[in-house]
């Protein structure tokens, strides 16, 4: 199956669960991640009609991103969706129009020093406490939600989550169900605008729509097709 095939398959399917869901189609956004996949098939991609791009990496971004941009003639959003360390903050600003993974105040404190615009990003929140794992833990959010969203420089747009590994669907979908119901808790407290909820990759991005996400970042089921 080519890239173009299984890009055809994943919109057929987000749209399946969006009607599922009770919801439009287009109120779901797609990010194709193309870890480890060649500029190439990112580029075919992106001309097949993927219109924003996340990368797990900086350091595989800084060769991919230039190499499919001297190809396609319509420039995607690309999206960084991999853990950022503070060092490589100022190399990620170069790159990315929006950071998913921002785990940390201390990442969004970088961040905000070196931007010169207001980046969107997306708070990563942790289900899963391994050694291997980032982000905040569900009941810290609220508190790192008010400290971040006074920094300048960047915007809180949304929040993010990965499921933890091996768990059965139903208790995937608890997880996607708990991140929803706080992220709907702090915009009734806070007065928010409606924040984004970025959950759902290859194996469970349709649970993940079913619970409300509203971006779903899918790699496998696209790049390795």
């Amino acid at each position: 199956m080519s890239v173009e095939q299984g890009l055809h398959t994943v919109r057929e399917r987000i749209a399946d669960a969006a009607i599922r869901s009770g919801r439009e189609p287009d109120q779901i956004r797609l990010v194709g991640v193309s870890k480890g996949s060649d500029p190439e098939l990112v580029s075919a991609a992106i001309i097949a009609g993927l219109r924003e791009v996340g990368e797990n990496r900086v350091q595989e971004a800084v060769a991919k991103i230039p190499a499919v941009v001297s190809v396609v003639k319509e420039k995607p959003t690309w999206h960084l969706v991999g853990h950022l360390q503070t060092n490589k903050a100022r190399a990620a600003l170069g790159l990315f129009d929006v950071i998913q993974s921002v785990d940390s105040v201390r990442v969004a404190h970088a961040l905000s020093r070196l931007a010169d615009h207001p980046l969107p990003i997306l708070l990563e929140v942790q289900f899963a406490r391994t050694p291997d794992r980032f982000g905040f833990d569900p009941g810290a959010v609220g508190g790192a939600l008010d400290e971040i969203g006074a920094l300048p420089g960047v915007r809180v747009i949304g929040l993010m989550t990965v499921a933890p590994l091996g768990l059965e669907p139903e208790s995937t979908r608890m997880v996607f169900r708990a991140l929803r119901e706080e992220r709907d808790r702090l915009q009734e407290a806070r007065g928010l605008p409606s924040l984004e909820l970025s959950m759902g990759m290859t194996d469970d991005y349709e649970i993940a729509i079913e619970e409300g996400a509203t971006v779903v970042r899918i790699g496998r089921a696209i790049f390795a097709a």
